[in-house]
């Protein structure tokens, strides 16, 4: 039979050496799901779903609703942290409560902490300053809590983002590189020493397959982004063998959106592809490639 070039990169897995501590978890999003957290986590653990990545939610009937799904379904969990004001002294404040949280909360102690901080029109100094906090809370409490390059937010372009890796060390990364392909309007092909500083602080992905001209292909599966999936997989490969080779974790959230990242036809706003099922496809590849 013949295989898809999707297919192929899941059965052709490279021969990466590995070394006792490295573990693999992939995690799923609840961006766009409509149902309850049960319902979720359900669905999500009968994929084969290791744990999942959501926000930390505000209020304790929340927060429960989530801790008892995850004890039901035997899942781990990764937070997401964030503030929204464009006000930067407010927008510090709201980060450190949700962060603070998180990292403190009993229940349920996170694989990870991605973060959703500052804005890319803060100054250097300002975006600093929530850098500064999560390095202390991270050798505090012994979490990763990793900043993610995301548009509009502290490392929204390549460029930007080396600044902050030159000039902290302590820097760990979320890596959605769909964003920067957008931004940069190319593959970064480039911008490679770039990219290769950020692969080297990478803990957690992303794995979403974005373009030059938008941060989500329409479906990875289809030939016509066989070019942009096989940049995205050679830039995990990466990160998946310093991994190895180091016998450290790393965790995968699997992270194709809803519309409007999801492209939808005119006037019914229909979506082109099932969010759900490339999610779970996605998820597949990476256990077979990765394991």
């Amino acid at each position: 039979m013949m295989l898809t070039s999707f297919e192929a990169l899941a059965m052709d897995k490279p021969a990466f050496q590995t070394t006792q501590g490295f573990s693999l978890k992939i995690m799923a999003t609840n961006w766009g799901f409509r149902g309850t957290m049960d319902e979720f986590c359900a669905k999500a653990k009968k994929e084969g779903y290791d744990g999942i990545e959501l926000w930390w939610p505000g209020d304790a009937a929340g927060q429960q609703e989530l801790f008892t799904a995850l004890k039901k379904h035997g899942l781990a969990v990764g937070f997401l942290c964030g503030g929204s004001s464009s006000n930067w002294q407010e927008h510090l404040t709201q980060f450190k409560a949700s962060v603070d949280a998180a990292a403190g909360n009993t229940a349920q102690r996170p694989l990870y902490i991605n973060c959703h901080a500052g804005r890319d029109y803060f100054s250097f100094d300002q975006n600093k300053a929530f850098i500064d906090h999560t390095t202390q809370l991270a050798k505090k409490t012994g979490i990763g809590i990793y900043h993610e390059s995301h548009r509009s937010r502290i490392l929204f372009a390549a460029s930007i983002a080396r600044h902050f890796i030159e000039k902290l060390p302590d820097l760990r990364l979320t890596l959605d590189i769909s964003h920067w392909c957008t931004v940069h309007e190319s593959l970064l092909g480039d911008q490679v020493e770039t990219v290769n500083m950020a692969l080297e602080r990478t803990d957690h992905i992303h794995a979403r397959v974005g373009h030059p001209e938008g941060p989500q292909v329409s479906d990875p599966r289809a030939p016509e982004w066989e070019g942009a999936v096989k940049a995205h997989i050679a830039w995990w490969d990466s990160i998946v063998e310093k991994k190895k080779k180091a016998g450290l974790p790393l965790t995968i959230l699997t992270e194709f959106g809803p519309p409007d990242y999801m492209p939808t036809l005119p006037y019914t706003r229909q979506p082109l592809a099932d969010q759900w099922a490339i999610n779970v496809h996605m998820m597949q590849l990476l256990r077979k490639r990765y394991s």
